[in-house]
């Protein structure tokens, strides 16, 4: 009679203590090498079983510790903007900390802020904002990241704009306050539709909140 290899398995599922009665068989039992091809004991493959399965542990937890690790300096550098951004004493002050932060700690090489609210202000940050762009950045729930931009968001950057290749565009709500914030980069993997935007939601917050103290 004929055992297929699904009795045996089932078998050995309902019989976890076999080998205990049959120790000898895992000396006996050979099975080909995962890599080399060579015949190996039973014991000898599981031990290689155990390893392989303990290195991709190790993997794990490292690639775990270093996004805790970066998660951490994230969440140093907002801690810090927060601070310089509760100290700023006017609405300049608390751009000119929102800009720094984000150039200095966040390594944003070019950003933005557009803001249309009651309270016009002289200063470039309350210039005209058409129609379009608001009706657009009002349809946003969250951060939007990509490649392309308005033509008139990019014509915010100035001469720089022509040579921007990735955006991300954060909605700026507070009270009555609303607006746009946009960071910039001429590297096109900066700022890419499938990565998460928690944290420039977050930083669109931040701003939102310490500009609208001001208004």
């Amino acid at each position: 009679m004929n055992i297929s290899p699904e009795q045996i398995s089932d078998f050995l599922k309902l019989n976890p203590d076999f080998f205990l009665g049959h120790p000898e068989l895992l000396a006996e039992i050979t099975v080909p090498h995962p890599y080399s091809g060579q015949a190996i004991s039973l014991g000898e493959r599981q031990v290689l079983a155990l390893r392989d399965k303990s290195r991709g542990l190790e993997v794990k937890l490292r690639e775990f510790i270093q996004f805790a690790e970066e998660n951490d300096a994230i969440g140093d550098k907002l801690h810090k903007l927060s601070l310089n951004l509760m100290r700023a004493k006017s609405i300049e002050a608390a751009l000119q900390s929102l800009y720094l932060g984000l150039s200095e700690s966040f390594s944003v090489p070019h950003s933005v802020v557009r803001v249309w609210t009651d309270s016009m202000l002289d200063l470039p940050e309350f210039a005209r904002v058409s129609t379009d762009i608001q009706v657009l950045i009002d349809g946003l729930s969250q951060p939007q990241c990509g490649p392309e931009a308005p033509d008139e968001v990019r014509a915010w950057f100035g001469e720089a704009g022509a040579h921007q290749k990735s955006f991300a565009l954060a909605p700026l709500r507070e009270g009555n306050l609303n607006g746009l914030m946009v960071l910039a980069s001429e590297d096109s993997k900066r700022f890419y539709p499938e990565m998460g935007t928690l944290y420039l939601q977050w930083l669109a917050e931040l701003g939102g909140a310490a500009m609208s103290r001001f208004l």
